[in-house]
C-alpha cells in the first residue's frame, strides 16, 4: 500500500510539472518578415509590414496560464528602400500572441507597446491579458505600434518554438 501511494504521488508530481511546462511556450529566436516591398505576407488575419525585415537576435516566452510574458529583439531593421539597415519610421512595437491561427476562433493578445531603438532593439517583460483557455498552435509576432498608420502589421516572428500544444 505504501509503495502504491508513493508511486501515485510521484506520478502526480510529474504530471503537474509536465502540465506547468506545457503552459510555458518559448521561441528561441526572432526572425524578420520575409516579403517583397508592398507585398502582404499575412499570418492568419494579421497583415505583414510592407518591407522585408531582419533581426540579429532575440527570443520570447509566454505562460499561457498566467499571461506572464517577455520578449527581446536585437537589430530589427528594414532590408532595402531608403531605410535599409534601420527601423525607419517605426519607433515602437508590441509583442503579440496569436492563438488558434486559421480557425474561426483565432485571437490576438498584445503586450503593451515598447520603444524600438534606432538600432532596432526592444525589450518587454510583463503580462498579456485575455489568453483563452485553449490556445492551440501559439505563434508570437512583433508588430508595429508606432507610427499609427502602420500599427498592427507584423514585422518579425518567434521561431524554434518549444512548449505549448505542438
Amino acid at each position: 500500500m505504501k509503495r502504491a501511494f508513493l508511486t501515485l504521488a510521484a506520478l502526480l508530481v510529474t504530471s503537474a510539472a509536465y502540465a506547468q511546462d506545457n503552459q510555458e511556450v518559448r521561441w528561441r529566436r526572432i526572425d524578420g518578415v520575409i516579403t517583397a516591398i508592398n507585398v502582404d505576407n499575412p499570418v492568419g488575419k494579421t497583415s505583414a509590414g510592407t518591407f522585408p525585415w531582419s533581426a540579429r537576435g532575440g527570443s520570447a516566452r509566454v505562460n499561457l496560464s498566467t499571461g506572464a510574458a517577455a520578449f527581446d529583439v536585437d537589430g530589427l531593421v528594414i532590408n532595402g528602400t531608403m531605410f535599409s539597415g534601420t527601423p525607419g519610421p517605426v519607433t515602437a512595437v508590441t509583442g503579440t500572441l496569436v492563438c488558434n491561427v486559421g480557425t474561426s476562433n483565432e485571437s490576438t493578445h498584445d503586450t503593451n507597446p515598447v520603444p524600438l531603438s534606432a538600432r532596432g532593439n526592444a525589450d518587454f517583460a510583463g503580462h498579456i491579458a485575455g489568453i483563452p483557455y485553449s490556445c492551440e498552435n501559439p505563434l508570437f509576432l512583433i508588430r508595429i505600434a508606432q507610427p499609427a498608420g502602420a500599427a498592427g502589421r507584423w514585422i518579425a516572428t518567434g521561431a524554434e518554438r518549444t512548449g505549448g500544444s505542438q
